[in-house]
């Protein structure tokens, strides 16, 4: 298909939709000024224990991805598809933990649990876009490593600059556009009353059941959505390793095999802390009522994946560790 009859399709498709009620323009249709979010703890003796926590470990996510970041672009023996990958997901991990913690501490701080609605609008949006490109950029760096492992010789040829770069554009696109969509869903949105969020930030799913408004379409486009979205990634990393596992199955020396197998070590355990995380907590909201077992829950994709992420890269990774070492002795 020619992109100018691509691209006039695209647009056909985009103005249908905004004609379409659920896609006009969002306008001021709520009545509510303000959302209160729950607090995962009421102890008040557990506040500045909480609060001392979560700024530690959220100063530590930042500055681990920042030098991780760093340690990529600085040293040009890491200028490889792997790592080019890897920095971005360190982003992704900053703006995870961005999006949500530093409120939580506000309102640790100022003893509030109130977020005005267009904070909670713009962390559904920004949320979204996050966790979605880290689900994608897994996806991406599985195939990567499919290709390192399978297709050794033709690496560099296949895994080229502009093969990584659009990759790389392409998993942004389609998180923006997920976003969006989250975005539009929030503002058809009707409450009648300042509402309190079972979560400790604005999630859009926790929102849908506060809603006074219809939202039986809402409640389709986000299944819809996500089974598109975390289904075909899981599904491109399951296929990925099965791939991987049978092509390693092949080498007869052990330690070839270990080799190929330390190779993706690291990307193996942060896909199965990020999704396992993700399926403990629709598994828990799914089997138990409270509310509050959700939201500590939701603790581990938010605020400990993005922590531990960098360190197991770093950790087990001899390149990572030789270029932070050479980061911290130049600024020492």
């Amino acid at each position: 298909m020619p992109v100018s009859l691509y691209f006039c399709c695209l647009f056909n498709i985009f103005f249908s939709l905004k004609r379409c009620p659920f896609f006009m323009e969002p306008h001021n249709r709520t009545r509510v000024s303000q959302f209160f979010l729950l607090r995962l703890s009421d102890d008040p003796d557990l506040q500045p224990l909480l609060f001392g926590l979560f700024l530690s470990t959220y100063l530590v996510t930042v500055l681990g991805n920042l030098l991780l970041i760093l340690a990529v672009s600085s040293n040009s023996h890491l200028h490889t598809p792997m790592y080019f990958f890897l920095s971005h997901l360190s982003l992704a991990d900053i703006g995870i933990s961005t999006t949500t913690v530093p409120n939580m501490l506000v309102n640790l701080q100022t003893q509030s649990k109130s977020i005005p609605y267009a904070g909670c609008l713009a962390q559904v949006t920004v949320f979204s876009l996050f966790a979605c490109l880290e689900s994608l950029l897994l996806t991406v760096m599985a195939y990567d490593r499919l290709v390192a492992i399978c297709h050794p010789l033709h690496y560099l040829v296949i895994m080229n600059p502009h093969l990584c770069g659009l990759l790389v554009l392409v998993s942004f696109s389609i998180s923006l556009l997920n976003s969006q969509l989250h975005y539009l869903m929030m503002s058809q949105l009707t409450f009648c009353a300042d509402v309190e969020i079972p979560h400790f930030f604005c999630e859009l799913s926790q929102l849908l059941n506060l809603a006074c408004s219809d939202i039986s379409t809402s409640n389709i486009l986000i299944y819809f959505i996500g089974a598109i979205l975390a289904g075909v990634p899981l599904s491109g990393i399951l296929y990925s390793y099965i791939r991987i596992i049978s092509s390693i199955l092949r080498v007869s020396s052990s330690d070839g095999k270990y080799k190929a197998f330390s190779t993706c070590g690291s990307h193996l355990s942060v896909v199965c802390l990020f999704y396992g995380a993700a399926l403990g907590v629709y598994l828990s909201s799914t089997v138990s009522s409270s509310h509050r077992k959700g939201a500590v829950v939701s603790v581990i994709y938010t605020v400990v994946t993005p922590l531990l992420n960098p360190f197991i890269y770093s950790l087990r990774n001899r390149d990572i560790k030789s270029a932070l070492w050479g980061i911290i002795i130049r600024m020492a």
